[in-house]
C-alpha cells in the first residue's frame, strides 16, 4: 500500500534540530535533498533518490544525543515485527498503535538507546486531513 503521508523509502532516519525549517533548507541546498512535506515548524520530510530523511524538532534544552536520534523503518506487517522484536528481548517503548496519518507503528530502543520506530501503511491519507502541508508529494 502507498500512503502519501510517508516517503516511499524502507528506512527513514529521523534527526533532531533546534530549527527544523532551517535544517531542512540547509540539507536541501548543501546536499541536494528535495523538500517533500512540511508539518508545522516541527517536522520536515526530505527525499534524495529513493531514500528519505525526516528532520524533527529538538526538544527544548536537549543536546543532540541518542534521545534525539531515531530511525523509522517501513515494514509489511508491524504486528508480526513487534512480536518478533518482543520475543528477541527488544526494549519496547510503545506497542503497536494505529494513527490518523494512515500508519500503524510501534517503537523500541536498541542496546545503545537509539529509538527505532517500525511503521506499516494501512491507508492512503491526504496530509491535509491531519494538518500536514504538502510541498511536493511526487
Amino acid at each position: 500500500m502507498r500512503n502519501r503521508s510517508v516517503p516511499d523509502a524502507s528506512v527513514i532516519p529521523e534527526l533532531a534540530y533546534p530549527d527544523v525549517v532551517e535544517a531542512a533548507e540547509w540539507i536541501s541546498q548543501a546536499f541536494g535533498f528535495r523538500k517533500r512535506l512540511q508539518i508545522g515548524n516541527h517536522r520536515y520530510q526530505l527525499v534524495y533518490g529513493n531514500g528519505a530523511l525526516v528532520c524533527v524538532e529538538l526538544p527544548d534544552g536537549a543536546p543532540p544525543d541518542s534521545a534525539t536520534r531515531s530511525v523509522l523503518v517501513l515494514v509489511d506487517d508491524v504486528d508480526a515485527h513487534y512480536e518478533h522484536a518482543l520475543a528477541a528481548g527488544a526494549e519496547i517503548v510503545s506497542a503497536p498503535t494505529t494513527y490518523d496519518i494512515g500508519e500503524r507503528q510501534y517503537a523500541a530502543r536498541d542496546p545503545q538507546g537509539y529509538r527505532w520506530t517500525f511503521s506499516q501503511s494501512i491507508a492512503d491519507v491526504d496530509p491535509a486531513e491531519w494538518g500536514g502541508t504538502a510541498v511536493d508529494l511526487t
